[in-house]
């Protein structure tokens, strides 16, 4: 019988290459994996209540990236903060913890992370849910002007870069795109804990140099999308339609690679869990359910 303990959220912290990792995990691990990985300025507290939702079915590990949440976070003069070491991070992490296969949600920085490690790995991804996780550059917005700018002369542009590290917009990011009737859905928890993390000594100087280190992740393109139509992952896009940092286009581009793609487009913005995580969680278990075990 499955014990009602395994759908309690659990909390651990790992030690992976001389860094502590913390991750949330909730479920059976003797049932299906699923792996949340969350983007910027959140932690894995955006999947608190997903977590709780798939619990009795699924098998659910969703990590904080260095930097990030609980884990370390180490200053930029002594640890190489880029996608690339993020990457190498969370796949370490599933290996120490016998991780072999699993399907994987990415929202916003967990989409290059997470589809690097698809693209290598792809005999270890059953399937890919995708939040705002951007592979084309059809999703890019205007949002993206200053930072791509920044890419190129960090000093001419970092104080404007540096406005999308105060609370104003981290509030944003969270109500933007969010209908009024379901404005009162968001609560204000999300952008307060995200800015306390922010503020923290030195941590604005790793999301600065992870603003600048983005620009990479559009180098690996095309292998995501060779990826996509030689291996055929499943894939649900579960999206925003009004978010203003990863546009609708984005989502639809999927279909390009993957034409038997789910996408769904919400009423909702960037943190679409937050307005719809009902609707989400029940599309999860739909596309889930319909993969062979």
């Amino acid at each position: 019988m499955f014990s009602d303990t395994l759908t309690q959220v659990r909390h651990h912290t790992v030690e992976i290459e001389g860094v502590e990792v913390f991750y949330r995990e909730a479920g059976d691990p003797a049932r299906p994996t699923l792996v949340l990985l969350h983007g910027f300025p959140s932690s894995s507290a955006m999947f608190r209540d997903l977590l709780r939702e798939l619990a009795d079915s699924y098998h659910l590990i969703a990590p904080d990236h260095v930097g990030f949440g609980q884990s370390a976070m180490p200053p930029v003069e002594e640890f190489a903060y880029g996608f690339e070491k993020l990457t190498e991070i969370t796949l370490a992490l599933l290996d120490t913890l016998g991780v072999d296969r699993f399907a994987l949600y990415i929202q916003d920085y967990g989409a290059p992370i997470g589809l690097r490690i698809a693209a290598r790995n792809p005999e270890r991804v059953t399937a890919i849910i995708s939040q705002s996780g951007n592979a084309y550059v059809e999703g890019f917005t205007p949002f993206w002007d200053v930072l791509f700018a920044h890419a190129k002369d960090r000093e001419s542009h970092e104080a404007e870069v540096r406005e999308l590290l105060t609370v104003r917009a981290t509030r944003w990011q969270y109500t933007h795109g969010v209908p009024a009737d379901r404005l009162a859905r968001i609560s204000p928890d999300t952008w307060t804990l995200d800015q306390a993390y922010l503020d923290r000594p030195g941590n604005k100087e790793i999301q600065l140099q992870l603003f600048w280190d983005y620009q990479f992740n559009l180098d690996g393109y095309p292998a995501f999308q060779e990826y996509f139509r030689t291996h055929r992952p499943p894939l649900l896009v579960a999206w925003g339609k009004n978010d203003e940092i990863f546009g609708a286009a984005g989502a639809e581009a999927f279909a390009r690679d993957l034409p038997d793609a789910e996408i769904h487009l919400l009423d909702a913005g960037h943190f679409a869990l937050e307005s719809h995580g009902p609707e989400i969680a029940s599309l999860i278990r739909e596309f889930l359910g319909r993969l062979p075990r």
